[in-house]
């Protein structure tokens, strides 16, 4: 254990071990264990930040970057979600759609709490609050993050309804979002790959017309 325990102190050391137990996959190749500590692959399966008892004090200042995509969170304050999980790691991303991943990722590690940016909040900055209390608006004009599908939260169901009026759409709670957020993950894999298969069609044609 002495090798692996260079780069990663004992609990996530545990951690792996308790994460491979569930998978069935050994984990503890050094190669592997060492690249846990330092980057997102392939355990961006546990949040990369410290336990935080207090996530939403200093949110922004603490969580500036999305780490399922990179994107700055106060620029996409919008749209961010931050998930509190029980073991108190926070995962804080830009987006309904990076958060979806972290849920799927994290699928043994129950949220304590999960809070969306108010879109219908005045302020500069949109104050963050409880997905279960909050109205999705799902499909409608407003600009969507990092997905094709807009989803944006509004704390007053009247400001959702509001919305809907003027941008199209329709109402729906927070896992009627987060399977819209799925669908919309399967639908980007689906046209990637297409997309993908198509040019290497193009490039194979092209390559037998040039003779």
């Amino acid at each position: 254990m002495d090798k692996v325990s260079e780069g990663m102190n004992r609990r996530q050391v545990l951690q792996v071990l308790g994460l491979s137990a569930v998978a069935g996959v050994v984990l503890l190749r050094p190669a592997l264990a060492g690249a846990a500590a330092t980057d997102g692959t392939p355990l961006q399966f546990m949040p990369k930040t410290a336990p935080d008892p207090a996530p939403l004090e200093n949110e922004l200042a603490k969580y500036p970057k999305c780490p399922y995509c990179g994107m700055d969170r106060r620029q996409w304050q919008h749209s961010r979600h931050l998930i509190h999980y029980e073991d108190e790691l926070v995962d804080a991303t830009c987006s309904l759609r990076c958060a979806s991943l972290s849920l799927a990722l994290n699928i043994d590690r129950g949220p304590k709490a999960i809070y969306a940016a108010d879109f219908g909040a005045a302020d500069e900055i949109k104050p963050l609050v409880e997905v279960e209390q909050a109205s999705y608006l799902i499909g409608s004009d407003l600009p969507a993050t990092m997905s094709r599908t807009s989803k944006m939260a509004f704390a007053s169901a009247e400001a959702a309804q509001a919305a809907a009026r003027e941008h199209g759409g329709e109402i729906g709670d927070f896992d009627a979002a987060l399977r819209q957020a799925y669908l919309d993950q399967a639908e980007d894999a689906v046209m990637i790959r297409q997309r993908r298969a198509a040019r290497r069609r193009r490039q194979v044609n092209g390559h037998h017309h040039g003779h």
